[in-house]
This record gives C-alpha cells, structure tokens and sequence, in this order.
C-alpha cells in the first residue's frame, strides 16, 4: 500500500472555511465562540489576503485538508509571530502531522523575518496534550495569566526562538526607542 499522499499549501481558498470549522469542531476542545473566530480569520485572509495580517498553511492528505495552522506578525514588534492556531482532524492526529504542520508554518515565519513565536494555550486538563506538543518542539511556558479564560482556566503562552538567520542582525534598528528617548511624532 503506497503511504497517503501529503501536499502543504499556503493559499487561502473560500471551502477552507469549511475545513477550519470541521478541523476545530473535531477536536471537542473548543467553545462555539471560538470555533467562530478560526472561521473569521479564513474570511480576512481571504478578504484582504497578506494585508489581513494572518497567514495560512494547510496541510491535505489523499486531498482532504487533515490540518492547518494560522500565524501573523504582531504588530509594533520587529521580529515577534503569533502562532493563533493550530489543529488537525481528530481523524489524522498521531501520524507526525502536526509537527510537520508546525515545522512548515515556523520556516514560513522564519522567511518573513520572524526570531520568536509565540502561542497560547489553556490551563485546561483536556489541552495537557497540546502543552506537551509545544514543549516536546522548543518552546518554553513564557507567563500564565490566572483565570484567563473562565475561573480556573489559565491563559498560558509559550514562546519558542526561530533559528536566527545571517542577516538577522541587519533588520535590527540602529537603537532601540527606551523611557527617555522623544516622542517620534
């Protein structure tokens, strides 16, 4: 039996919405608000493409999108992502998918200039799993905000440094604007 088929894309294409909603509602983690939001940044990109500020990479397997993941610059940072999501189909998970979802988004990040990326999680028991995907991959727990999301569920970011690049140093600013340095306007 010949092994599946996997293709990694980065355009956004308007049945992706479908595949977002499908891919998060698999997983029973999250809430319908939040279900939405994965929803909506498939719509900026779509709307807006690089200037909505959210990338995409999607993962399909045999031509069924398993997985994907949403990441963006944050803005007023010189070299900081967000990682917003990442999921797989609960139907393709334990195959090394996500790793590779995640690899492919972090060389993506990593082209566009980015050193550090961040992603949030829940204290949540049931996201234990997720907490252990990000530390097993280099990333650190940065901060917890207490009480985040709801009573006893905690907001929890990691962060992660990209490996940094020959000319990283050359996107750096001369100086760095501190508590004393004027106002630029």
């Amino acid at each position: 039996m010949a092994p599946p088929d996997r293709v990694f894309r980065t355009t956004v294409r308007p049945e992706d919405r479908a595949a977002v909603r499908r891919i998060v509602c698999s997983s029973g983690f999250f809430y319908q608000d939040e279900v939405e939001i994965a929803v909506e940044l498939v719509d900026e990109a779509l709307q807006k493409g690089d200037a909505s500020g959210y990338h995409f990479v999607f993962a399909e397997i045999d031509g069924i999108v398993a997985g994907y993941a949403c990441f963006g610059p944050i803005p007023g940072t010189g070299a900081s992502f967000d990682l917003y999501w990442i999921a797989l189909d609960d139907d393709f998970r334990g195959r090394g998918l996500g790793g590779a979802v995640l690899r492919f988004a972090e060389e993506r990040m990593h082209a566009m200039g980015g050193a550090r990326v961040y992603a949030e999680t829940s204290s949540r028991p049931q996201y234990e799993p997720t907490r252990r995907f990000y530390e097993r991959r280099g990333f650190r727990l940065e901060a917890r905000l207490e009480a985040f999301y709801y009573p006893g569920d905690d907001k929890l970011i990691y962060v992660k440094r990209l490996l940094p690049r020959a000319d990283e140093t050359a996107r750096q600013p001369a100086s760095l604007p501190g508590p004393t340095a004027a106002p630029v306007c």
